[in-house]
């Protein structure tokens, strides 16, 4: 008999205490109401104001503000912040970057332009790296941990990636998790498990000879999503960890705190303030929300064009389950591979015990792919997004599922410029139109590793030569972009950004590895339309 998954079961629902967040305080915990009156007044950009680094010590400023009567006008607000807080330094481009430069060369050129230095201690909300790493770009100023599997795929500088891996790795024995990036307010989430992927570029050729001599990591990355996974009932759930009512165990996206996002405030409370929900409520599922990297997407909303409908919280997403099989499996071969046999056992065990979770609770017979699980009502969200493409990527899918994937990919999420996250346009940001590196790289390696050679071909010539046509009429590559007109993609809560970390990564490294998709390496600045499109013909 199915037991429902209870609400009232969710133990963490009010956990915000303790953790890495309590001895390294977000700026809105360390300036409470005079950081929730500045996000609110609009005084500064959200994120410039959640960078901000203050010029004396904290405590004497909230002193003085209260001091002043604690004002929450615009105007005083704005002269307060001017003499006690110094905003991010802005991150532009070099004006000498050459204009007869190639995609290729463009990038080359842009690897040291997003690189910074290793830092030795707190700026602010910044925390510290010992090592060199690669930044996004544009308003993204730190490192962000799934953003940097994708970026590290097209550099060829081993030192960098070494140095970044150790940053990770420095990151999740010091706080116990990787962070969503090195801020204090990201100390809450992490972002999809790719750790094990970055190691495994450390010794392309043999990669369980990397995941053997990086264990203690992998394995700790491994014990933080699943804590509190041993003493939970059928139907419970606590953080991460979810017991679904026939005793799976499987996993889903959350956040320590239930408050505005720092880098968000303002959104964050108008949001809540639509939901009709308890406000915590929705603070959490945007949390996690933004610690799945889809952030945001209809595929967490209740109502696809309303974000206040968000339930991240109270669904199990078919990727992060289909990365963790992947880590379960990353370490099972690293621990064979240093003579630890009961270790690679239980932890194959431990994979295929997901796998056949989710072959149970994630598989839509109907659609034909792995979709997200609803803790709420027991049964398979049945709609189509990129997800589906992860249990591909990690190998837990049969081939009979690969096949009728790889039909529901065309059917569905299919466009000339690649895959697209879902098929619903929202508005969102990781709706359709638009398209992201990362599925890119996951469609076409998961679709060729079962043989659709066909269809993961036209998916990485789709989107090259979108990145390819970007760059010939602009000189930029970005974020994110419309699979349909080949221009920047839209959305979110933010424009568009330049950059782009793992736009360069996904591009440079389809283009090296397929030979026909070459000379879309050598497309130069034409800033003509018509002539740009000639010239990304293959």
């Amino acid at each position: 008999m199915r037991i429902p998954f209870l609400p009232l079961l969710l133990l963490a629902a009010c956990a915000t205490a303790g953790g890495p967040a309590a001895d390294h305080p977000a700026p809105s915990q360390v300036y409470d109401d005079l950081f929730a009156a500045v996000a609110l007044s609009g005084v500064m950009e959200p994120k410039d104001w959640a960078d901000a680094t203050p010029l004396r010590d904290p405590d004497a400023i909230v002193e003085d503000w209260e001091d002043e009567g604690a004002p929450t006008d615009t105007a005083t607000l704005r002269v307060f912040v001017a003499a006690n807080f110094a905003p991010p330094a802005a991150v532009a481009a070099p004006p000498t970057l050459p204009p007869d430069r190639t995609l290729a060369q463009h990038v080359d050129l842009l690897w040291p332009i997003l690189t910074r230095p290793g830092t030795g201690g707190t700026q602010g909300s910044l925390l510290p790296l010992p090592n060199p790493y690669l930044v996004p770009g544009g308003r993204f100023r730190e490192a962000y941990y799934w953003d940097a599997y994708f970026t590290l795929l097209g550099l060829d500088d081993r030192a960098l990636r070494e140095g970044m891996v150790a940053n990770f790795e420095a990151e999740l024995a010091q706080y116990g998790r990787i962070p969503n990036g090195n801020r204090t307010y990201y100390l809450g989430r992490s972002q999809p498990p790719v750790l094990y992927l970055m190691v495994a570029l450390l010794n392309e050729a043999d990669p369980a000879a990397a995941w053997a001599a990086h264990l203690e990591a992998l394995r700790a990355e491994h014990a933080f999503w699943m804590a509190g996974a041993d003493d939970l009932d059928e139907g419970e759930a606590r953080a991460r960890a979810v017991r679904l009512g026939d005793g799976s165990l499987l996993s889903r996206y959350w956040d320590d705190r239930a408050a505005p996002r720092d880098e968000s405030y303002l959104y964050d409370v108008e949001t809540a303030s639509r939901s009709g929900r308890a406000p915590e409520a929705v603070y959490r599922d945007l949390r996690a929300g933004a610690e799945s990297g889809w952030d945001f997407s209809s595929r967490w909303l209740d109502e696809p064009a309303d974000l206040s409908t968000i339930q991240t919280t109270n669904i199990v997403p078919a990727d992060l389950n289909a990365l963790l099989y992947g880590l379960e499996q990353a370490i099972a071969a690293g621990c064979a591979r240093a003579g630890e046999a009961g270790c690679a056992s239980a932890y194959a065990s431990a994979a295929e015990a997901r796998s056949a979770a989710m072959r149970r609770h994630l598989w839509s017979s109907d659609g034909g792919y792995f979709a997200d699980y609803d803790l709420r009502t027991g049964a398979v969200r049945d709609r189509p997004t990129a997800a589906m493409l992860y249990p591909l990527f990690t190998g837990l899918a049969t081939q009979a599922e690969a096949d009728r994937t790889a039909r529901s990919v065309r059917r569905h999420l299919l466009a000339p410029g690649g895959v697209l996250p879902t098929p619903v346009e929202t508005g969102e940001q990781w709706d359709a139109p638009n398209g992201w590196a990362p599925h890119q790289w996951i469609a076409a390696a998961g679709l060729s590793a079962y043989g659709h050679d066909t269809l993961a071909e036209e998916i990485e010539a789709g989107w090259a030569r979108t990145v390819a046509r970007g760059f010939c009429e602009s000189g930029r590559l970005v974020e994110k972009y419309d699979l349909e007109t080949a221009r920047d993609g839209g959305g979110g809560e933010y424009p568009t950004q330049d950059g782009f970390g793992w736009t360069n990564g996904v591009t440079i490294r389809m283009i090296e590895d397929e030979p026909a998709l070459a000379p879309l390496g050598e497309v130069r600045i034409l800033r003509d339309p018509a002539a740009c499109a000639a010239a990304v013909r293959l």
